[in-house]
């Protein structure tokens, strides 16, 4: 069998912790253990040391975004990235955002003749909408998306709700759903090691523990949980809420809690990246609150099901896809009321939720190891597509690739809460935005040589 070399690009990658950076390093270190060969593609963050871990990483110039987002922008513009990524022979390009990575995936696709497959993780809309202010730019950035994603060989979505997410935003193609694994095993981590994880808090034997483990913002639904826990406490009902991870809304949520007065009752964790430390706190809870309508797959839910912890979920979101209620979860209506009773009701009946805890361990668990093989499996009908001429042509245009980009880099430089004085390092010249975008299409019109031949004569 063909020995197969996977290029995974992604615009978040550790420090930055999300789920899809946590995607982009569980395919890497899979295919690497189990399969074949892997390096990662991402942006550069400073002064971070990717020798840990057991695949190559790529970084390329980057630069920080404004607000509370927690990001950097990558600016996919570097000749000796290109020659290092061109000199790796890989067999097939996996995207896993549909911006920086797309546009860079795209390009690399016409110099080493490999296909490009994008993941649709995240509900873009929302992101852009959060990021940009003003209607017209939000839709030229939806636009530019679009086209990006039209642009690769074959599109997988994590769930079907991405899928129609994309659809919404003017996707006209097809797309293949192929969901993400959790890193954890079936199975309750030790007694002991719950009790030095979480022995420390204050939570009373016999008291109902609620979690909810993810970044910190509003539109995971965050707030439907404390007022539905308001309303839990103005009935005398005891309880401890128990929230871990960080994000830029994080200051505002505890700032609510103290306004609803729920004092003791609501813990805030800071985030963990040991892992055996969070299932810890997934085995120490009684029940998972996650009422998001954002994510698109919600890997959190998957992870609680790996500790028998049953889910809370809004009916007819992404994350409660492939939950029933009652049997390996529970759905509600996407505000606090509904919330309330659901809680008002389960507190009640703890035998109730460890049955459905254990049914959805069994129902809703998928690990890594298999999210990846099935992973490998489609690679190997991608790439047979692809050499057979099975992907249109005209999705294979770097010049177009490189032409949005240039067009990208214009845009996010017209974002009004952009840092304009922050520029990024191109062959030891200091450019802005702007700059880099000008420069792109002066490259673009230097003549019929490839594209790397043009921008390392040009720079």
């Amino acid at each position: 069998m063909e020995e197969r070399n996977i290029c995974l690009m992604n615009d978040s990658f550790p420090p930055v912790i999300d789920g899809v950076a946590n995607a982009v390093i569980n395919y890497a270190r899979i295919l690497t253990e189990n399969h074949g060969h892997a390096a990662v593609v991402t942006p550069y963050y400073p002064d971070v040391d990717d020798s840990g871990y057991p695949f190559p990483v790529y970084r390329y110039p980057s630069m920080n975004l404004p607000g509370k987002l927690g990001y950097r922008a990558g600016i996919p513009f570097s000749p000796e990235l290109m020659a290092r990524l061109e000199a790796e022979r890989f067999s097939l390009i996996h995207s896993h955002c549909p911006i920086s990575s797309t546009l860079l995936a795209r390009s690399l696709r016409d110099q080493i003749q490999a296909p490009v497959v994008l993941t649709y993780h995240t509900k873009f809309d929302i992101d852009i909408a959060n990021a940009v202010r003003g209607k017209l730019l939000q839709e030229e950035l939806i636009r530019l998306l679009v086209r990006n994603v039209s642009a690769c060989d074959e599109v997988w979505t994590v769930s079907r709700g991405a899928g129609e997410n994309l659809r919404s935003l003017g996707y006209e193609g097809d797309y293949v759903v192929m969901p993400n694994g959790v890193d954890f095993p079936k199975g309750r981590v030790s007694d002991a090691a719950v009790e030095e994880v979480t022995g420390g808090f204050d939570l009373p034997a016999g008291v109902p523990v609620l979690l909810f483990v993810g970044r910190m913002m509003w539109y995971k639904g965050i707030r439907i949980i404390l007022d539905a826990l308001k309303t839990l406490d103005s009935e005398g009902r005891a309880f401890r809420m128990v929230f871990v991870g960080g994000g830029g809304d994080k200051e505002e949520i505890r700032a609510y809690a103290g306004e609803l007065a729920l004092g003791e009752k609501v813990i805030f964790v800071e985030p963990i990246r040991d892992r055996e430390r969070i299932r810890a706190w997934y085995c120490r809870a009684d029940l998972f609150l996650f009422p998001s309508t954002f994510d698109t797959n919600g890997l959190v839910v998957r992870e609680a099901a790996a500790c028998a912890l049953p889910s809370v979920l809004v009916r007819g979101s992404c994350a409660a896809e492939d939950a029933d209620d009652g049997e390996t979860g529970f759905l509600i209506e996407e505000n606090a009321a509904s919330m309330a009773q659901t809680l008002r009701d389960l507190l009640e009946k703890p035998e109730q939720m460890r049955r459905v805890g254990q049914q959805a361990q069994q129902g809703l668990y998928l690990s890594w190891e298999d999210s990846v093989a099935n992973a490998w499996e489609g690679y190997g009908a991608v790439i047979e597509k692809y050499r057979s001429g099975g992907y249109a042509r005209e999705k294979t245009a770097s010049d177009e690739a490189f032409r949005n980009l240039g067009d990208l880099m214009d845009k996010m430089s017209r974002l009004d809460r952009l840092d304009l004085r922050k520029t990024v390092e191109i062959r030891g010249k200091s450019l802005s935005l702007a700059e880099v975008s000008g420069l792109i299409h002066k490259i673009l019109d230097q003549g019929e040589e490839s594209l790397r031949q043009r921008y390392d004569r040009f720079l």
